[in-house]
């Protein structure tokens, strides 16, 4: 068989190394494709047609608390409102915490919770409601001058506790209780157990709401 020459144009035969007429080498070498070129275009290739909800996995995405600090404190408003209405404070803490993994899960569609980032967003909306209803107590007591009133119940409750025990050495812990400075460290007590127990309620509720919406996802 006979094949033209790239050059000259004349024909030659096939399996001559050099055109008899212009001596241009008839040898051609195909070089093929760098990997690292032909991987790029195909990454580029499937990039174009995958939506980006599938180039990048969801599970690698990290929770950044700059965008959870707003469905936290959505959910520590939505439980403070459900507490004003009758819902008993412990309850309160625990949906709280539910309710901001909710949330959280409403403002960034497709992403799974791990448990552990739900306990952290629970607590982490536990601790806005103790801020939040903290505030809202203390502004009541301020406006409508309940500070003597409160003073009142407890040191109403304290003596109701006294009078059911018979020990002397817990009849003079009452005592020293219901004393002016005794009454502010009590408070003060009360404040750090609902503080610690706001954290840990909080954060049981968004480990349950971890667990529940994981599992519904899985479905």
């Amino acid at each position: 068989m006979e094949q033209l020459c790239y050059k000259c144009g004349q024909r030659v035969e096939e399996g001559v190394p050099f055109c008899p007429h212009c001596t241009a080498p008839q040898i051609r070498v195909v070089i093929a494709e760098p990997p690292a070129l032909a991987f790029a275009a195909a990454t580029a290739q499937d990039s174009a047609v995958l939506p980006a909800s599938q180039t990048v996995p969801v599970l690698a995405l990290p929770m950044q608390w700059s965008q959870a600090f707003k469905p936290c404190a959505l959910a520590a408003l939505v439980a403070s409102l459900l507490m004003s209405l009758g819902l008993n404070p412990f309850v309160a803490m625990f949906v709280v915490g539910f309710l901001a993994v909710v949330f959280y899960r409403q403002s960034r569609r497709g992403s799974v919770i791990k448990l552990a980032t739900g306990a952290g967003l629970g607590a982490l909306a536990g601790l806005l409601w103790f801020a939040m209803s903290c505030l809202l107590e203390a502004l009541i007591v301020v406006l409508f001058h309940k500070g003597p009133e409160l003073s009142g119940e407890l040191a109403k409750t304290l003596q109701q506790a006294s009078s059911q025990t018979s020990d002397p050495q817990m009849l003079a812990l009452f005592d020293r209780l219901k004393t002016p400075s005794g009454l502010e460290f009590l408070m003060v007590l009360c404040l750090l157990l609902a503080f610690l127990a706001s954290l840990v309620l909080g954060g049981l509720g968004g480990w349950l709401g971890g667990a529940t919406l994981g599992r519904r996802d899985k479905t």
